[in-house]
C-alpha cells in the first residue's frame, strides 16, 4: 500500500470521518480510522457501529490496500506535518511509513479485516435536496431535539415528505420546531426520523452552495446522507413519533406582531441576571402596542419593553429564556406572530403572512405569586 496525496486535503478527510469515530470503546479498532488506498483516491472512514462516515480525496495511488490507524495519533501526525504533500506507505508487518519533507513517522496499524463492515443501504428509496436548504433546516429544528434517553424516538427528528414537500419536526416535551421546504421532485411519501446527533454531522458536512445537492437514501434500518466526496450512515430511530400536528392549537385567542430582532434584544437584556444556577421564568405582559418583559433572581430584577402590533389584553406569560431566544433565533423572517390564548396553553411562533415553512411551539412555565 503506497500513495501520496495533499497534505490539507488529507487532514479535512481525517477530521470529517473523525466525527464518527468512538471515543472509548471495547472494541479498540472503534478508535481508529479505516484507510484505504485505492485507484486514484484514498477513502476514510470512521465507524462507532451507530454512525458511519466516509469520506475521499484524489491522490497518487501507486499500490492499493487498507489499514487502520489510531484516528487521534494519525490526525495529530498530518496536522503537524511541515509540507504540502504526504507519502504513506505500509509493509506486509503492518507497519505505516508516512513522510512529508525531513519529516518522518513510523506507526503501527491494525489489519483492515477486523473492523466491522459498514450497513449496506440500497439506493431504491431517494430524497435529492439542496445541501444549503438541509444545512439550514437542521439547523432550525436541531436544538429542539430531546436528550432525554427514556423517549429514544424524540432524540432525533422527523423528517416527512409528501406533496413535493420536505418537512422536519424536533419535540423534546417542552417545545416543537418544524421547518418545511418545497422539493423540486415530488418523490412520493416517506416517514423516518434521524438520531438528533447524526443530524449534527449532516450540518457539518453540508455545504452552503444552493447547487450542490445531497441524496438521502431510505433503508429498512438505516439512512444513508450522500455528498459529492462523502457518505454519512446512521441508523433510523424506530418507535411512535408524538403526532405533531395534533399537538399544535387549531386557534388562537390573540396573534401578535413583532420585529424578531427587537424581541431577541430585550429577551436577552432581561435573562442577564438567569443563569443555569439562579434559573428564572421571563414574565411577559402583553399589552396594547407593547410587550413588557419582566426577570427576577438572587442577582436582581430587570425589566424591559418591546414594540408590538397587536394587542394581548395584558396577557401574562411566562418562558424559559433559552427555550424563546433558540426559537426566535431559528424563526427565518424578520417578522413574526406570537399566538397565544392563555397564560398556560402553548405559544405559537408563526409566519405573519399565514404560511406554513416554519412553525416553533413553546410550553409556557408557572409563574409563581412573589413573580406577579
Amino acid at each position: 500500500m503506497k500513495f501520496s496525496c495533499e497534505k490539507l486535503l488529507l487532514l479535512s478527510a481525517i477530521m470529517t470521518a473523525l466525527r464518527a469515530v468512538a471515543s472509548k470503546s471495547p472494541v479498540s479498532l472503534l478508535e481508529g480510522l479505516l484507510l484505504e488506498a485505492l485507484d486514484g483516491k484514498v477513502r476514510v472512514t470512521g465507524y462507532d457501529l451507530k454512525m458511519a462516515i466516509v469520506t475521499t480525496v484524489p491522490a497518487d495511488v501507486e499500490s492499493t490496500g487498507k489499514v487502520v490507524l489510531n484516528a487521534r495519533l494519525f490526525g495529530e501526525i498530518i496536522r503537524k506535518m511541515p509540507g504540502q504533500h504526504v507519502s504513506f506507505s505500509m509493509d506486509s508487518d503492518l507497519s505505516a511509513m508516512i513522510v512529508s519533507e525531513m519529516s518522518e513517522f513510523e506507526i503501527l496499524c491494525s489489519p483492515a479485516s477486523d473492523y466491522p463492515e459498514l450497513p449496506v443501504v440500497q439506493e431504491d428509496n431517494s430524497i435529492e435536496i439542496s445541501q444549503a436548504t438541509l444545512k439550514k433546516m437542521i439547523s432550525q429544528t436541531n436544538f429542539a431535539v430531546s436528550d432525554n434517553e427514556s423517549r429514544p424516538i424524540h432524540t432525533g427528528a422527523l423528517f416527512e415528505t409528501g406533496g413535493g414537500e420536505l418537512t422536519i419536526v424536533a419535540v423534546d416535551g417542552y417545545r416543537l420546531a418544524l421547518r418545511r421546504e418545497p422539493m423540486e421532485n415530488d418523490v412520493g411519501s416517506y416517514n423516518f426520523v434521524v438520531p438528533g446527533t447524526a443530524l449534527s454531522e449532516v450540518e457539518k458536512i453540508a455545504s452552503d452552495g444552493d447547487d450542490d445537492q445531497v441524496t438521502i437514501t431510505l433503508a429498512e434500518r438505516h439512512i444513508m446522507f450522500s455528498f459529492a466526496d462523502t457518505v454519512l450512515i446512521t441508523r433510523r430511530l424506530e418507535g411512535e413519533f408524538l403526532n405533531y400536528k395534533n399537538s399544535v392549537p387549531a386557534s388562537s385567542t390573540y396573534s401578535l406582531r413583532v420585529e424578531k430582532s427587537e424581541l431577541i434584544d430585550s429577551v436577552e437584556r432581561v435573562s442577564l441576571i438567569i443563569s443555569d444556577k439562579l434559573k428564572s421564568p421571563v414574565r411577559c405582559v402583553f399589552g396594547d402596542g407593547v410587550l413588557k418583559l419582566y426577570s427576577m433572581s438572587a442577582l436582581g430584577k430587570a425589566s424591559d419593553e418591546c414594540a408590538i402590533t397587536g394587542s394581548g389584553d395584558d396577557l401574562e406569560i411566562g418562558f424559559n429564556d433559552k427555550y424563546f431566544l433558540e426559537a426566535l433565533k431559528a424563526a427565518p423572517a424578520h417578522e413574526v406572530n406570537i399566538n397565544l390564548t392563555t397564560g398556560v396553553t402553548p405559544c405559537v411562533i408563526a409566519p405573519v403572512d399565514g404560511g406554513n415553512n416554519f412553525l416553533y411551539m413553546i410550553l409556557p412555565v408557572r409563574l409563581k405569586a412573589y413573580e406577579n
